[in-house]
């Protein structure tokens, strides 16, 4: 089992459940592949620094999972063939990334460190 992280920017016109719905239909294929998942932080409404298909805002979500490496072509091929989709990227994680995500949802780049001056 590797660890990868997949972005998905969705088509900004889908209403809350919609948006809910979809996560929930690649977060269920990820369990059905034997995978895991590690977590699911939904952005929501962003602009794009560019247009994609005519449009200039996107609804963001990131997804940490972990699962066999044949896997991901199942999930770009679906990935592929949904509308709402609009871009997406996998990534592989290897151990430092994974370490930097788990202390980054930690809270432990987030403390204030006294300086004196």
């Amino acid at each position: 089992m590797n660890n990868y992280e997949l972005m998905m920017i969705f088509t900004p016109v889908l209403s809350e459940e919609e948006f809910k719905a979809a996560q929930k239909k690649y977060a269920t294929m990820v369990a059905d592949a034997g995978g895991t998942t590690v977590n699911s932080n939904p952005w929501g409404l962003k602009s794009l620094a560019y247009p994609v298909q005519k449009k200039t805002t996107g609804i963001y979500w990131v997804y940490e999972y972990t699962a066999s490496p044949d896997f991901n072509e199942k999930i770009k091929i679906a990935i592929l063939r949904d509308e709402q989709v609009m871009r997406h990227m996998i990534t592989k994680l290897d151990k430092n990334a994974v370490e930097y995500n788990v202390n980054k949802r930690n809270g432990v780049f987030n403390k204030s460190k006294n300086v004196e001056v």
